[in-house]
């Protein structure tokens, strides 16, 4: 007789997790917002101006990375290092929300993408995902030395002017990796800036604004406290180095090389105060950082197609996040 097995987790429709330890991420919420999450065929054609391929960083590992390429006519491109978000437990590099974004943010600059299939938790916990963001910035730095070959980034890459981006849990995984970056030598890559945006920075302890800020579609009280819990190491707690790096378990700020930072920050972002405090933490220890402020938002607003194309306000927000980058990438 087949035991069934039992659901012991379940977060806000899009993760499931049983007791024989797998894990079910399909879409539950909703119908009409499934699409978001649907994977993108990857198109070495150009369609609307961007050209897209799947390539394996490490054979080993079988790590890989999503490549946005723009058709525009330029000598070099910079080269943005992107990790997605999802809680460290959900979403793929090849999801429509980041495909929708990440399009047109490399067509907007322009600049070439490279976006990261991190590992999930809770079948792999941190620091899994960082270790993956950072074996990619390796990678490039591999290309940059011409030790390894990837076309599309040999041809077009300029590694002189390579940035960090990530949204949500992926932000963290920016402060991560540049911390990372600071104690090697990366030439002949130069780390230019790094971009964390909305980063899931957080306590163990409730901030004013998880108590009194609403909650959005891409991020809720149950997301914070259950995806945090399956992916952080066993024992630990969102007191953590990767998910509080202002906290008294991570090194102190001020002794970390850090590259330029824009620190975005959403105004109704529900984990507002706690991304604010590593910002004073930045200002404090005199880093080179912008912060970005998107009014009246939530937390990854600009991933939300729906509200981009129904709302004026959240289009009108999306388009200064992205020129805002554009801004910023070009100053450096």
């Amino acid at each position: 007789m087949v035991q069934e097995k039992k659901l012991v987790q379940d977060v806000s429709g899009w993760l499931r997790v049983y007791d024989d330890g797998s894990v079910d991420r399909t879409w539950t919420g909703p119908p009409e917002v499934k699409f978001m999450a649907e994977p993108v065929s990857p198109h070495e054609q150009f369609i609307d101006g961007i050209a897209t391929r799947d390539v394996t960083i490490d054979q080993n590992s079988g790590l890989r990375a999503r490549i946005y390429l723009p058709e525009e006519e330029n000598p070099k491109f910079p080269i943005i290092l992107h990790f997605h978000g999802g809680g460290f437990c959900i979403s793929q590099a090849d999801w429509f929300m980041y495909y929708q974004f990440y399009t047109r943010l490399a067509k907007s600059i322009p600049a070439i993408v490279v976006s990261v299939y991190l590992r999930p938790a809770p079948e792999n916990k941190l620091p899994a995902a960082c270790d993956d963001g950072y074996a990619a910035l390796l990678w490039l730095k591999s290309l940059s030395k011409g030790e390894s070959n990837e076309p599309w980034l040999n041809t077009h890459g300029d590694f002189n002017r390579v940035f960090l981006i990530g949204d949500s849990s992926g932000g963290n995984i920016v402060h991560e990796v540049a911390t990372r970056s600071g104690f090697i030598d990366l030439n002949p890559l130069r780390l230019a800036g790094a971009i964390p945006i909305h980063p899931g920075f957080v306590r163990a302890q409730r901030s004013k604004s998880e108590l009194e800020q609403p909650e959005s579609p891409f991020l809720t009280l149950d997301m914070v406290d259950k995806f945090l819990a399956l992916a952080l190491p066993n024992g630990c707690t969102k007191d953590h180095p990767i998910t509080c790096p202002m906290g008294s378990f991570a090194p102190p700020i001020e002794t970390l090389s850090l590259p330029p930072l824009m620190y975005c920050v959403a105004e109704k972002d529900m984990i507002k105060d706690t991304e604010m405090e590593y910002y004073e933490l930045l200002k404090k220890a005199n880093k080179d950082v912008e912060l970005f402020i998107s009014t009246e938002m939530g937390h990854s607003f600009y991933l939300n197609k729906i509200a981009i194309d129904t709302d004026p306000v959240t289009a009108a927000q999306t388009g200064e996040l992205i020129e805002g980058i554009k801004v910023f990438i070009n100053k450096h």
